[in-house]
């Protein structure tokens, strides 16, 4: 590791420590040059995780615009933020689950997960979702959904 100050490659590892449940290592150093102290860290590099979008494009999982969505479905609604919190972890730990093989999960796939979650949660918030989702062109679209919703 090259030193931040003098820029000398020889350093010794001071302290080691385990962060963010595992996933990154925090090393203490020290420039054996000029004995300038240092914080690095080192963590996994995995393959990107990405979303087959409906015209074949892929591009990468996005949990910011999957939380929009939901924020957007259950403006209004009486769904605290920490449920929502609790929402977006699950899909997306679910997604990923899928997704486990090839790293990559399919927007139909992401969307039904939302789906049910929503529909388990918020029944208008899941209405609100699925006319964007399955594209409702018109009025019988949006009612037959909401028949659908009543009968299970």
């Amino acid at each position: 590791m090259r030193c931040p100050y003098c820029g000398s490659f020889d350093d010794k590892v001071l302290e080691s420590r385990t962060m963010a449940n595992g996933e990154t290592i925090r090393r203490r150093r020290e420039c054996i040059s000029c004995e300038y102290r240092f914080t690095s860290y080192e963590r996994i590099e995995e393959k990107t995780f990405m979303v087959i979008k409906r015209d074949g494009r892929r591009e990468p999982f996005d949990r910011a615009k999957l939380s929009k969505g939901i924020e957007r479905a259950l403006e209004k609604r009486p769904v605290s933020l920490d449920s929502i919190e609790n929402i977006l972890n699950d899909i997306e730990d679910q997604a990923i689950m899928k997704g486990r093989g090839n790293r990559e999960i399919a927007t139909s796939d992401l969307g039904d997960l939302v789906l049910e979650k929503l529909h388990d949660i918020d029944k208008v918030a899941y209405i609100r979702f699925a006319s964007v989702y399955r594209h409702f062109e018109n009025l019988e679209e949006f009612i037959d959904e909401v028949k659908k919703l009543e009968g299970k």
